[in-house]
């Protein structure tokens, strides 16, 4: 099999690099990468390893959910860059990232297959969950992908839904409300890892430096749906060195009821983080957002919060 040296992530109307045609290909959007989607993607895999070609991913931006109603984004559990580190670590060689815009929502499932499967990809074999629908208005169906690929000469591989211990379908939108819900131990049982966001370390009003927590501020994007809260958090830094701390989400209503702001504070940490990209991976909910009657209470109630979280996160390992 001839591969590229490394992962690639291939964006939008660039090509795929002739070492990579004729692979396999698990489409759909993935947002989450969670335990449901590694069905799909671990089924890839190995059916690349069998056939000795590459697997590569098919996925979309924005999320057609967004697309289609702008006004109501969706919750990103994993924004691309983050989606794209999960798929590399996962052992694809590439992400191919096509834009999800009016023409593409426009084409026809026929033309999906023909164009982009057959055509572009040159895919000799499909991976997919069960109910993915795509083209022109959802027509095409499960079914229409296994005929109309078996006409091309490409086999389809559909795998069933993965189930939690209740028996309940594991999904992203059982993902987004649970963590909507302050239920991080549920969230990152679904996801199969610790949910993670990930960004650039912003300046604040330096509020937590001046009652003795100074902290690293990271602004998530605006439909993010986290419950407002203190957690206990890790914090990787780009160098992979990582610290355990407390994290605050929501809008300081003691001080200003301002826009929310991630702010997580590292322990045994000093230094500065000013325009470093960090990783915070949630292990779990302390407690909700509170107005306090003044700043005195809130570093006693902060002073608790870290023990709290010290206790929660001792002897974790990463």
């Amino acid at each position: 099999m001839s591969r590229v040296p490394e992962f690639i992530w291939i964006k939008d109307d660039r090509l795929l690099p002739k070492e990579l045609l004729g692979a396999v290909v698990a489409v759909g959007n993935f947002d989450g990468v969670h335990a449901g989607h590694l069905a799909v993607l671990n089924t890839a895999l190995a059916e690349a390893e069998k056939r000795c070609v590459p697997a590569i991913t098919l996925t979309f931006e924005p999320h057609p959910r967004s697309f289609f109603k702008p006004g109501e984004p969706v919750f990103r559990l994993t924004p691309p860059a983050e989606k794209a580190r999960l798929i590399n670590g996962l052992g694809f060689s590439a992400m191919v990232q096509k834009r999800f815009d009016t023409a593409f929502a426009r084409m026809a499932a026929a033309d999906f297959v023909e164009q982009m499967l057959a055509g572009e990809l040159q895919t000799c074999h499909v991976i997919a969950g069960h109910d993915f629908h795509f083209g022109k208005q959802r027509a095409g169906t499960p079914q229409f992908l296994q005929e109309h690929c078996a006409e091309l000469n490409i086999g389809v591989t559909l795998v069933e839904p993965v189930r939690n211990s209740a028996g309940h379908t594991i999904s992203s939108t059982r993902i987004r409300q649970a963590l909507s819900e302050g239920k991080i131990e549920i969230a990152n049982y679904l996801l199969g890892r610790r949910w993670r966001v990930t960004g650039k370390v912003v300046r604040g009003k330096q509020l937590g430096r001046t009652l003795g927590f100074p902290t690293a501020n990271l602004q998530l994007a605006r439909e993010t749906t986290l419950a407002h809260g203190i957690y206990a958090v890790r914090v990787i830094r780009a160098d992979a060195t990582w610290h355990d701390g407390v994290a605050s989400f929501g809008r300081r209503p003691t001080f200003d009821n301002g826009e929310a702001l991630l702010e997580s504070f590292l322990f045994d940490f000093s230094g500065s983080l000013y325009g470093e990209q960090i990783g915070v991976e949630f292990h779990c909910y302390l407690r909700g957002e509170e107005k306090f009657e003044s700043a005195e209470a809130l570093v006693l109630q902060m002073r608790r919060d870290e023990a709290t979280a010290r206790q929660r996160l001792a002897g974790i390992a990463r």
